[in-house]
């Protein structure tokens, strides 16, 4: 079984700063690569930043120069640092990880739980 688990939404002022984490744990041979996804209500999830297995990263034009995703420093772990936030970027934000599964040898995508961003005055 794997599990993501991520943590750092929160209530923010336009123009401010947050971090997000998200974590990797459980039956895991191989990440093949890490995202975050962001659902607004009443709006499909889209993408938001993605990270290779290589460490390259793809961002989504609206948030291009205002988020930067990174590996943790932890194993299996990543960051996306998000700023000059505005309200448009209010959402629940989702990891997802493409992993390969130790026992069986198999590839999923895993989801995790969301955590809420909201900017507002």
């Amino acid at each position: 079984q794997v599990q993501l688990v991520e943590s750092g939404g929160g209530l923010v002022q336009p123009g401010g700063s947050l971090r997000l984490s998200c974590a990797a744990s459980g039956n895991i041979f191989n990440i093949n690569d890490m995202g975050w996804y962001r659902q607004a209500p009443g709006k499909q999830r889209e993408l938001v930043a993605i990270i290779t297995s290589g460490g390259h990263t793809n961002y989504a034009d609206s948030v291009k120069g205002r988020f930067t995703m990174s590996r943790g420093n932890a194993k299996n772990t990543v960051d996306l640092q998000m700023g000059s936030l505005k309200p448009e970027d209010t959402a629940v934000y989702y990891c997802k990880a493409s992993i390969t599964t130790l026992q069986p040898r198999i590839w999923y995508d895993y989801w995790g739980q969301g955590t809420q961003v909201t900017v507002s005055s």
